[in-house]
């Protein structure tokens, strides 16, 4: 059993810090929103503290998952911040999607005061979370990694080292950029079925069998078909991670025609009332759009 914090109590924290409590590990967690901590411990029997420095205190691990680089700095440096709360030899692990910067910059934070440090944000939505079947995407070094992964299992099914610290975080970049053009996609070909007047549940049965399958497919062509965006990733959110990884290629030379098209066509999401649906509420701009 470890001794562990988590830091940020939101639809992926909220659940995440509890499975943890389910596979043995003690547990105490910190939320700006201090009723929602309360409520967690209550629901959990773990604990709760009203500064990231004191949830920090004494633990093996502290786990974090916030909104952005803002969020991650303001939560883990300063005088109340998780740092000044950790013993050298112990880990902090940041699951924000955020930029590759942010996290080498607390990379270094950290390793000044022999803290281990990996960022790691995740994939698998909030229901991922909530089932315990998250994928994480770890930058960091190997001992590291090794002394965390065995806690991370509680609520993943796949968690894999792929660099130094920041890989992680731009291997999200990659899944973000992969969903963006497949979920256009899928929104594209249900508005052409709808148009051509065919039944979307059948070409779907019949075109998910072949090349055209995908997980979004499988997962979200119904509610997608009946107009229901209510599941969790909101097209905020997305477009807060495909502008991270918009950035990033301008800075290492990449193309991302595509993304930065479906970056705009979730703006247009955005301004018509959709900021919180969830993404695959591309296919109501295009509803939206049907002459």
């Amino acid at each position: 059993m470890a001794k562990v914090a988590f830091i940020g109590l939101g639809v992926m924290g909220y659940p995440m810090a509890g499975h943890l409590v389910k596979h043995g590990h003690q547990v105490t967690v910190y939320n700006r929103t201090q009723s929602k901590a309360k409520q967690w411990a209550s629901e959990y029997g773990g604990y709760y503290e009203i500064t990231p420095k004191a949830a920090a205190q004494g633990q093996d691990i502290v786990f974090m998952c916030v909104g952005n680089d803002d969020d991650i700095r303001q939560v883990t440096l300063g005088d109340t911040g998780i740092l000044a709360g950790m013993q050298a030899g112990t880990i902090l692990v940041d699951h924000t999607t955020a930029s590759a910067d942010v996290a080498r910059e607390i990379a270094v934070a950290a390793n000044a005061l022999d803290i281990g440090f990996m960022d790691a944000p995740v994939s698998g939505g909030q229901a991922g979370a909530e089932n315990g079947v998250l994928t994480v995407m770890v930058g960091g070094d190997q001992v590291t990694f090794d002394r965390a992964k065995p806690v991370i299992d509680a609520y993943a099914r796949c968690v894999e080292l792929l660099g130094g610290v920041g890989a992680g975080q731009l291997t999200k970049m990659v899944n973000q950029i992969c969903i963006a053009g497949v979920v256009q996609g899928l929104s594209e070909g249900l508005h052409f079925a709808r148009s051509a007047g065919l039944d979307g549940e059948k070409v779907v049965e019949v075109i998910s069998k072949g090349a055209a399958q995908s997980w979004q497919m499988e997962n979200r062509y119904q509610t997608m078909w009946q107009g229901e965006y209510n599941l969790g990733f909101a097209v905020d959110w997305m477009r807060k991670d495909l502008g991270i990884a918009l950035e990033e290629a301008r800075r290492n030379g990449s193309h991302l025609p595509l993304t930065a098209l479906v970056d705009q066509f979730y703006s247009e999401v955005q301004a018509i009332g959709g900021s919180r649906w969830d993404t695959s509420s591309l296919l109501a701009k295009l509803e939206k759009n049907r002459g």
